[in-house]
């Protein structure tokens, strides 16, 4: 009788059908979800956020976190995208209407992000 132990990384996707959970895929979300929220006050951090997120996530492939990568990510690219929209038409006046929906709406993206992320559950894409 032989018997065969399983090598495979502690991280690795090979768990019975699970996805992996990854503590610095974990923290480099957070990270990345606390810069963007800074940044939805102050623009730099959000930046700063964004690039984060693009870099670390292709380590968090094959774990829960990928999920809070792509969420940080896509709603980086729409608020950058209706932000730039909003203020070519605040002149007329619905830019500044779509200035503050896109910020309610990225704030809660980046808190719900955020509440799923403490709580292990990946992003709902």
């Amino acid at each position: 009788m032989s018997v065969v132990i399983n090598q495979s990384a502690p991280n690795s996707s090979n768990t019975g059908g699970s996805v992996s959970h990854d503590s610095d895929s974990k923290t480099h979300a957070i990270i990345a979800y606390m810069l963007i929220i800074t940044g939805l006050f102050t623009a730099i951090p959000m930046i700063i956020g964004a690039i984060w997120a693009m870099v670390k996530k292709s380590n968090a492939q094959g774990t829960i976190y990928h999920s809070h990568y792509c969420n940080a990510t896509r709603t980086f690219w729409w608020t950058l995208f209706w932000t730039v929209l909003g203020c070519v038409l605040a002149g007329i006046g619905i830019g500044l209407l779509m200035l503050a929906g896109v910020w309610v709406w990225a704030f809660y993206r980046m808190v719900n992000g955020f509440a799923k992320i403490t709580s292990d559950q990946p992003y709902p894409l």
